[in-house]
């Protein structure tokens, strides 16, 4: 079994292509991106021939704990950086369908050489799962909170500062609260118009960084007038650019790590 190992400002994946979904596909996420057992990764993508005309691949996506997820935006970045690279080209436009919708992509030369630049067009958000109750956790004082669906489901948390919130802890036993798993997000607006954003994603734990939580957090931080339509979002693995208008628009980086051969099992 062939792998590639790419990351989204270090919210790392690997990603199989498939002729269909291997039907183990949930426990052979559990083993491969085990951190000591297996390769290592937030989660696994896998990369199927799409049967509509103009749709360059299917993604499907398993996170670590074997769960399905109906989106990722770093995820996707590394999704389009994985096409590219078995193209053999350096840049292009595509079209990737997810459980959450048809996704567009546009993918130029980053950086560095193993790395690209993808704007993403992430769609719509609308509201989430109603608030169970005010967010409180023992490192926590929230200033305001809300929820969103951008194809999966956020929890945004205004804190003063994101940096003290033990987020292995609060994360999960906010996410509790919704029995159908919640990524929670600590947010905190910067003097120079960025946001700072600490992740606990459903199915992965803490993470470097999420970038459809990037997305929400400014879309929420923008309805509540903190920033304006266009803005940084800073999480400890890197930094995001997202512009809020009608539809929400993500660009960031994918980094290609390595390609791995498996044994099969």
């Amino acid at each position: 079994m062939f792998l590639t190992k790419y990351h989204g400002l270090g919210n790392d994946f690997l990603v199989l292509f498939a002729p269909s979904i291997p039907p183990d596909a949930a426990s052979l996420a559990r083993r491969v991106c085990h951190r000591h057992r297996g390769v290592g990764a937030d989660g696994l993508l896998v990369l199927t021939p799409a049967d509509r005309p103009g749709i360059d691949a299917v993604m499907s996506l398993f996170n670590a704990d074997g769960s399905t997820a109906e989106i990722s935006g770093n995820g996707i970045r590394c999704v389009g950086q994985a096409l590219v690279r078995q193209r053999g080209v350096s840049e292009a436009v595509l079209v990737v369908e997810t459980l959450a919708g048809d996704r567009d992509l546009v993918v130029a030369p980053g950086g560095s050489p193993h790395e690209v630049l993808v704007r993403v067009d992430m769609g719509t958000a609308r509201p989430g799962p109603a608030l169970v109750r005010e967010p409180v956790a023992p490192s926590v004082v929230p200033r305001r909170a809300a929820t969103y669906d951008i194809g999966n489901p956020h929890l945004v948390v205004l804190v003063d500062d994101p940096a003290l919130v033990d987020v292995a802890h609060d994360g999960p036993l906010l996410e509790r609260d919704y029995p159908e798993g919640m990524n929670v997000h600590f947010i905190a607006p910067a003097s120079d118009g960025s946001l700072t954003l600490r992740v606990w994603e459903r199915g992965a734990g803490v993470t470097e960084a999420c970038g459809s939580g990037a997305v929400v957090a400014a879309l929420a931080a923008h309805e509540w007038g903190l920033v304006g339509a266009r803005v940084t979002v800073r999480m400890p693995g890197g930094a995001a650019d997202v512009v809020v208008g009608d539809h929400l628009t993500l660009v960031g980086p994918s980094e290609y790590i390595a390609s791995i051969e498996l044994p099969d099992v």
